[in-house]
């Protein structure tokens, strides 16, 4: 079969939304995130996207030091891409944010293309006790937050980082951000093939509704026509059904503990790679093929992993 049949999976490990009191299958130490990722990978992911986190507390870590203690342990153990967040944490300033990717010099960074309203806020009273005293003032503190993610935020994000001959996946949470994105394409900033990662369900955003997701497909198509590859992310309980709807539609699918919880209706997944593997069986029973690490380089027009910087 050709590439036009085969489906790239990303597999989001751990991230920055979730705290560790919301599930104890959420990975948190570097053991464990290096464990997830290959386990992600064996089950058929062809890009893991990477956070670091504070091994004792869960926090976000956004410092080099931290990824740098899985980095080179994913790196060996599997041929999938990898992807460095330059999202970090809304709380993180940019220039924190892109370090990891500046300094590893990844196949794939993830690039916010807007700025936008990310409440989590609701979330902080479901649960009576937390395991960390920074967990929910963490929650609460969205109701006044702005993820910052200026003009001049991303192109200092595209600048530091496209030397490196690093592609991004540019994380879509509206429709206004497929237009910033045509705004640097216009500009020369940002070279086909776009990776555009459609973010359905996070308060602030877009939502999840059949109807968005056609919305933002039809929009990308109208802006990029065939110069993108599409790809989706639905948060929590939205998260399989988004995915079905988009890989009937062509696209791409994204799936982990960092955009998701859950396997099933009030079941938590015990693992990253148990959700690859329900996203897996949706792409297989649409008569489609997952794509390998190498297919999914082809597709998207990677670097390779041995040019990376870790």
């Amino acid at each position: 079969m050709s590439n036009e049949n085969k489906v790239i999976i990303t597999c989001a490990i751990t991230g920055a939304i979730h705290t560790p009191t919301m599930s104890p299958y959420l990975p948190i130490t570097p053991d464990q995130i290096a464990a997830e990722a290959l386990a992600a990978a064996e089950a058929g992911a062809a890009i893991l996207h990477l956070h670091a986190r504070d091994p004792e507390t869960g926090k976000p870590d956004q410092t080099p030091e931290a990824f740098a203690r899985f980095l080179p342990r994913v790196k060996q153990g599997t041929n999938a891409a990898i992807n460095i967040t330059t999202g970090g944490s809304p709380y993180m300033k940019v220039e924190e944010r892109v370090r990891p990717a500046a300094q590893f010099k990844p196949e794939v960074a993830s690039l916010n293309m807007g700025s936008i309203n990310f409440g989590l806020f609701h979330l902080a009273d479901r649960y009576k006790e937390y395991k960390f005293d920074w967990e929910k003032p963490h929650l609460e503190a969205t109701r006044d937050l702005v993820f910052r993610n200026s003009f001049k935020d991303i192109e200092y994000i595209l600048k530091t980082c496209y030397d490196n001959g690093t592609r991004f996946e540019f994380e879509c949470y509206d429709i206004a951000h497929l237009y910033n994105l045509a705004h640097f394409a216009d500009r020369g900033l940002v070279k086909p093939p776009f990776f555009v990662q459609s973010v359905f369900g996070l308060l602030g955003g877009i939502g999840t509704h059949p109807e968005d997701v056609m919305h933002m497909k039809r929009t990308a198509d109208r802006l990029f026509g065939d110069q993108f590859r599409w790809s989706v992310l639905g948060a929590g309980g939205s998260q399989l059904r988004i995915a079905a709807q988009a890989a009937a539609m062509g696209g791409n699918i994204r799936v982990g503990l960092e955009d998701s919880l859950w396997a099933g209706k009030g079941r938590l997944a015990k693992s990253n790679a148990e959700q690859v593997v329900l996203a897996r069986k949706i792409i297989e029973g649409l008569g489609k093929e997952v794509a390998t690490p190498d297919e999914a380089r082809e597709i998207l027009s990677l670097k390779g992993g041995d040019q990376v910087g870790f």
